[in-house]
């Protein structure tokens, strides 16, 4: 369960990925958050210049191996708007973050793109735990879920927010 402070930088993380959605991008937002609570770096999808591993769970990953000491990075938590793909939950995992709390998760997401008729994402959709074994992961969060959801929803509902 989380507290209001958690749930504060996880809603962060939601607000990053509706501006995305609002730049024309993939509704995608992360923040990192040391063991003390600071917000470190935070971040929002990218992608849609045409590099698909612009996502901002990477970037906090790259950030976090090039400003902060391994045991600092093990203590620190990753809100996301959106479990981690595979290709993000490998670079989580290679740079020793710790903890992962996202507002929903990849199979609801798969979900609903299905409902969209979206076409299904060129990389198999994979819990967290599979790409990294031990990691404490907490998410979907009910309060928040379905405000993703309706971000997904005005994604591939809008012809001019569609890639």
């Amino acid at each position: 369960m989380l507290n209001d402070r958690e749930l504060a930088y996880l809603m962060r993380a939601v607000e990053l990925a509706e501006e995305a959605l609002e730049a024309g991008d993939e509704p995608f937002g992360s923040v990192l958050v040391s063991a003390e609570g600071d917000i470190l770096a935070e971040d929002r999808n990218r992608i849609a210049g045409g590099d698909s591993t612009q996502h901002p769970e990477f970037f906090l990953a790259r950030w976090a191996a090039q400003n902060m000491k391994p045991e600092a990075r093990a203590k620190a938590t990753v809100y996301t708007s959106g479990e981690h793909c595979p290709m993000c939950a490998a670079a989580h995992g290679w740079v020793g973050l710790g903890r992962i709390v996202y507002a929903s998760s990849s199979e609801q997401l798969g979900r609903w793109l299905a409902d969209l008729d979206v076409a299904p994402s060129p990389v198999a959709t994979l819990p967290i735990q599979q790409i990294v074994p031990g990691l404490k992961v907490e998410g979907p969060i009910a309060e928040l879920d379905e405000r993703v959801h309706a971000l997904h929803k005005r994604r591939h509902a809008s012809p001019t927010l569609k890639t």
